[in-house]
């Protein structure tokens, strides 16, 4: 994204089609251009460029957000889900052949992306951190719009419990291995469907048995990530453990041996994960439940998850 940062750095100057959508995060009202800076005209508040370019849209005041949950409904039964390793859609709607994919991202995720259905399409990367996925949006067709919380080198810094986009802005939004940071995923789960277009996609990354890292509040199951979309409206089309990023592996790499090569950290396990398989292996021979199937779910360090906006 150098370009862009350049250009708004320099001149200040925001897309068309992005400063449509560019939103007061405490009322949601559209932000109106006032000479160098962005001006709420409903709260009175201005939203300016830091240093390095980035147009700084975090709150300037607390904003309550207020929720209820009904107690009494039926427990989730993960029979309802099918929680399975996620394979390549067979027919996906943007051509990803020879492209490599960019961190967190597999080709089995990208084959889920949706193509932009007009040259205005919008696309929401939600802690989009230095960009590294805004080509293979645009790939997809859309208008890649970066938001993260802090990153010198997002185009927008916001947050997530209060984005500052109108409602229905974007076809699609993408969240990478961003939602574990999050204190209060309900609120951020409300705020992402409201900026998203009815049949507007989801599609995400969240840590399961990763340890904890960058000051990461929740790691969800399969459960809990299933509770978390419902609850905010979406429709599930699939909840995906990884099978490359075993919690083994997480564990090594992330925390038991933080900053020795990959590989090193890897083999150190290597044992563990070998004996791990071959007892699973045998359970299975007396338990219909020790299936493969549910032994990468129970031990996956990340779940990838697709919904939509019904």
């Amino acid at each position: 994204c150098k370009g862009l940062l350049l250009v708004e750095k320099k001149s200040h100057t925001l897309s068309h089609n992005i400063s449509k959508i560019i939103a007061c995060s405490f009322c949601n009202k559209l932000l109106i251009k006032s000479d160098q800076d962005l001006k709420c005209n409903n709260c009175d508040l201005t939203y300016s460029y830091n240093a390095s370019g980035s147009l700084d849209l975090r709150l300037k005041k607390q904003k309550s957000a207020m929720f209820e949950f009904k107690l009494g409904d039926p427990t989730i039964s993960e029979d309802e889900f099918s929680i399975e390793a996620l394979k390549q859609k067979i027919l996906p709607e943007v051509d990803f052949s020879g492209f490599k994919p960019p961190n967190h991202l597999t080709k089995e995720i990208l084959s889920y992306f949706p193509k932009a259905k007009s040259t205005e399409s919008l696309m929401l990367d939600l802690g989009c951190g230095v960009g590294i996925h805004r080509s293979v949006c645009e790939l997809s067709g859309f208008e890649w719009v970066g938001l993260d919380y802090n990153s010198a080198k997002a185009p927008f810094i916001g947050d997530g419990h209060a984005l500052p986009f109108i409602s229905e802005a974007f076809e699609f939004v993408l969240s990478v291995a961003v939602l574990e940071h999050i204190r209060y995923p309900f609120v951020m789960m409300r705020e992402i469907f409201r900026v998203l277009k009815p049949n507007g996609m989801f599609i995400g990354t969240v840590a399961f048995l990763e340890p904890f890292h960058g000051n990461s509040f929740y790691h969800h199951t399969h459960l809990g990530l299933i509770n978390w979309l419902l609850h905010g409206g979406f429709e599930i089309k699939k909840i995906s453990p990884h099978t490359n990023w075993p919690v083994l592996k997480a564990q090594a790499k992330m925390g038991l041996f933080p900053k020795m090569h990959g590989w090193m950290a890897t083999s150190i396990v290597l044992p563990l994960q070998l004996l791990h398989l071959i007892w699973w292996r045998l359970g299975s021979l007396t338990s219909p439940k020790a299936t493969e199937q549910r032994r990468i779910r129970n031990t996956t360090g990340a779940f990838t998850f697709i919904a939509m906006k019904i």
